[in-house]
């Protein structure tokens, strides 16, 4: 367990992002927050700037970085500025918070590789934004959709691998 990594985006509502993820081989936990905003503990109500998001702790030795990319880019429209589905805004943006340059290069090859496959209807603009800080959403918001199984969603698996 020493060797587990973790791994911070944001592809619109964190409750359908982690729904996804969170049954996917080699993903230990995952944790809806905020991202990437302008106030310290930011809460549901009060979060400027920041993206909902997903903290992701997982496996490398039985998902890569870039398997969970390609998930990424599967599971919500990357090319869609500050909106998924019915949400609207920039805390529902498609983005990647980066913390070191192995993570860069790896997002970028991933992004070449879903652009190249015309699968989308336009371009990934999926921004790249450094890692700071996660702040844990509140306890409700955790889980939401297995407490809340016919809750809102707009994300879903849309096609295979691009890998």
């Amino acid at each position: 367990m020493e060797n587990l990594k973790k791994a911070y985006i944001a592809g619109g509502c964190f409750w359908g992002m982690e729904d996804l993820f969170r049954v996917l081989p080699g993903i230990i936990a995952t944790e809806v927050g905020y991202l990437g905003g302008q106030n310290e503990n930011p809460t549901y109500e009060n979060h400027p700037g920041h993206a909902e998001g997903l903290e992701i702790t997982y496996d490398p030795q039985i998902i890569t970085y870039k398997e969970l990319l390609d998930f990424f880019f599967r599971v919500h429209d990357p090319t869609t500025v500050d909106r998924q589905g019915n949400d609207r805004g920039s805390s529902y943006r498609s983005a990647l918070f980066i913390q070191n340059v192995e993570e860069e290069e790896q997002a970028k090859e991933v992004i070449e590789i879903v652009d190249e496959s015309k699968r989308w209807p336009g371009k990934v603009v999926t921004t790249f934004e450094p890692f700071t800080k996660f702040w844990r959403a509140e306890e409700y918001h955790q889980d939401y959709l297995v407490k809340n199984p016919n809750g809102y969603t707009c994300h879903f698996e849309r096609f295979g691998t691009f890998l």
